[in-house]
């Protein structure tokens, strides 16, 4: 596998750029040793500000998605890897799932079997704590509420997940694992359609993370950016941020905007409709 060009340096983003708005994972990249940075959450609503719209992308499950969709200065929300998207419209909050109700019902039996057989066979490993509040997935904790666990764990988790035929992706906190073809770029262009009425065009967002399980959307948005703690999930990736920058966490979220609202396109900074 070839080593990706590495990331540039936050500072050498371009000027001139007529974005129509910002999808962001939460953990590690709003957040920073688990909590939300307050310049991070500003961030979020000066770029509304800006008429961009802007999105969270996140391994969240659906109960904190609901909250996030309601509340934060967001225009949608895309939850458990891109299993679900919320948003609000017309004054309700909509809902939508990449899976109907009955197969995930038939998916969450599997997955429970699955979690059983797991936590017996990595030590030190549990279910995340959010793990009541999803609709879709089972997210295994290897360091937000445990003792932090070693790569080899870590793998050994992602091993168990595969072994069974499931899909699973390495975030900052936990190993997600779910049945179905979806990953975060998946659902990112269900809601596009579904909340906007038109197919998405990557060249004209830019994404924020910082984990392996970002890898898609870096991969897919030209305009990615990681923030200075995906360092260490580099080598676990086939595709890498094409910007970098210097803080970490929510704090480099907010580096970035910084950044991204003094070189936009005068022409750009009327809000965008919906």
């Amino acid at each position: 596998m070839a080593t990706p060009a590495p990331p540039r340096p936050i500072d050498q983003w371009p000027a001139g750029l007529a974005l129509q708005g910002v999808l962001c994972d939460i953990d590690d990249t709003l957040t920073h040793e688990g909590r939300l940075v307050p310049a991070a959450l500003l961030g979020l609503a000066r770029l509304q500000e800006a008429g961009l719209r802007v999105v969270p992308v996140t391994g969240r499950p659906a109960g904190w998605v609901d909250q996030i969709a309601r509340i934060w200065p967001v225009d949608a929300v895309v939850g458990e890897n891109g299993g679900l998207w919320f948003w609000m419209g017309e004054g309700k909050l909509q809902r939508r799932f990449l899976q109907p109700e009955a197969e995930r019902a038939q998916n969450r039996a599997r997955l429970d079997a699955l979690a059983a057989a797991l936590l017996a066979e990595v030590p030190g490993c549990a279910l995340a704590s959010d793990q009541g509040y999803r609709a879709l997935d089972l997210a295994i904790d290897f360091c937000e509420d445990v003792p932090p666990l070693s790569e080899a764990a870590v793998d050994q988790i992602v091993a168990a997940f595969t072994r069974r035929g499931a899909t699973c992706k390495v975030s900052s906190i936990h190993v997600n694992g779910w049945f179905g073809a979806f990953d975060k770029l998946t659902g990112v262009h269900r809601l596009h359609q579904d909340r906007w009425g038109a197919p998405l065009d990557p060249s004209r967002w830019a994404f924020f993370g910082d984990s392996a399980n970002d890898e898609p959307m870096f991969g897919a948005f030209p305009w990615s950016v990681g923030v200075a703690n995906v360092d260490r999930f580099l080598p676990r990736m086939a595709s890498w941020p094409s910007f970098i920058t210097k803080q970490p966490g929510g704090h480099g979220f907010a580096e970035a905007v910084d950044v991204l609202l003094n070189r936009r396109a005068p022409e750009a900074a009327t809000p965008a409709a919906g």
